[in-house]
């Protein structure tokens, strides 16, 4: 069963990447967001389901608390009667294995939930355990006391490397004191209890905030039932409190020794959030300038002209609230400063000027060429839709998007990149320099 699953996997990616994506959206009575698109080419369901229960909701001083809930729900489950009896992590894991299912978690600074693979003939028991673990979870306290020492151990490792420390200062000078800009400490995870799961998954595993994205071998009113079936246990959650805003970005540039041979830099400053009308003038307009490998202009100006990186490459991260525009590059510590001057002027120059009539072309030459491998799989097909529904973009956001490329013309690059990015305010992390 295992091997026919990875098997028709592409088959329906195929059919529905070949075809205008049919996604069907409606409430529930409880709250609970649902987008299907129906296809029944091949017995294949997958499910995510989402919430507001990312990172940026972690409680204060307990960073680490939604990570750990969200990986801690298929830990263990308490029982509901009779027929639900507690199952313990191994228990769990067998029960998926057993129906060929194939269970992930899903977790990042805006959303926490699940998803599920499971073939359709055998997807009530796997749905059923899954509305278990979203409802039930026991949270054992042993088991969040191995975890918090691996998380430990990790995070112990993960201060070793130069790209980590740069990331982490990064984020603080992007965020300062915002939930984005958090880190995960020793501190943070040892203050995590197991009532604080409790409390965390109550306040924000909810289903008038679930978004549940279905997506395979059901009818219309079979999506409905699961979805129903998914949510039907979890509580009604009052309105969370407001996060601050994203604070305008200071600027400013820090250097952290290390012994690394290389210099790791971070350059950039929040800039998006979804939605967001710049997002394709963006998008086109950071191919041509860091996202398109080989042909974009910082490759060109930092690499092929000067030979001062393997690579450098810049994108953007939109999200709930403002998220990153990033530059970033590794080269040798005695190079960083020569490196740097061409990725400003670089940066700069494409601020003036935007993109050449060819670079314009050959950006949505390859971005539309390339659209097919952005849903090739039902994982990149899921997470499109669930996104979709998520931060509420239109349903038509997959069957537009080639033509929204197409129409993204230089003069909205230059226009969208100059109201979105501003250099002085840029935040500069170099971590290695000498």
């Amino acid at each position: 069963m295992r091997n026919l699953i990875a098997g028709v996997v592409l088959a329906v990616a195929s059919t529905v990447s070949h075809a205008a994506l049919q996604i069907q959206s409606w409430s529930l009575d409880n709250g609970a967001r649902v987008l299907f698109v129906q296809n029944d080419t091949i017995p294949i369901l997958d499910v995510s389901i989402d919430f507001d229960a990312g990172a940026r909701r972690d409680p204060t001083g307990k960073v680490g608390t939604a990570a750990m809930t969200n990986a801690m729900l298929a830990r263990g489950v308490q029982a509901g009667g009779a027929d639900d009896p507690a199952l313990n992590e191994a228990q769990i894991s067998d029960a998926f294995a057993d129906l060929a299912a194939q269970r992930g978690n899903r977790i990042d600074n805006d959303r926490g939930g699940l998803t599920l693979r499971t073939l359709s003939t055998e997807r009530q028991p796997a749905i059923a355990m899954l509305s278990r673990l979203l409802a039930q979870p026991a949270f054992p306290a042993d088991l969040l006391a191995r975890d918090k020492i691996r998380t430990i151990a990790n995070l112990r490792e993960n201060l070793t490397k130069p790209e980590v420390i740069a990331e982490r200062a990064f984020n603080t000078m992007l965020y300062g004191s915002h939930p984005y800009g958090a880190q995960l400490t020793e501190q943070s995870v040892n203050a995590i209890a197991r009532d604080d799961l409790v409390a965390f998954h109550a306040q924000h595993y909810v289903a008038n905030r679930a978004v549940i994205t279905l997506i395979g071998d059901v009818s219309r009113s079979e999506a409905d039932t699961i979805a129903r079936q998914l949510t039907a246990r979890l509580p009604q959650g009052a309105p969370l409190p407001a996060l601050p805003s994203v604070q305008p970005a200071k600027g400013g540039e820090q250097r952290i020794a290390h012994h690394s041979s290389q210099a790791h830099i971070l350059i950039g400053m929040p800039a998006l959030q979804r939605p967001d009308d710049d997002y394709f003038a963006l998008m086109v307009g950071n191919y041509v300038l860091g996202s398109g490998g080989f042909v974009s202009r910082l490759m060109n100006e930092v690499r092929e002209k000067r030979g001062l990186t393997y690579g450098v490459s810049s994108y953007f991260e939109p999200m709930a609230q403002p998220g990153p525009f990033q530059i970033g590059l590794q080269t040798k510590a005695e190079q960083a400063d020569a490196a740097l001057k061409i990725v400003r002027e670089t940066v700069d120059g494409f601020l003036r000027e935007g993109p050449t009539a060819a670079e314009l072309k050959a950006a949505k030459d390859n971005l539309v060429g390339g659209f097919a491998l952005r849903i090739d799989s039902n994982k990149k097909l899921l997470e499109n839709i669930a996104m979709i529904g998520f931060y509420g973009l239109p349903l038509d956001y997959l069957d537009t998007w080639t033509a929204n490329v197409e129409r993204v013309t230089a003069a909205q690059i230059r226009a969208a990149f100059q109201r979105k990015l501003h250099p002085e305010q840029f935040s500069t992390v170099v971590v290695g320099a000498r």
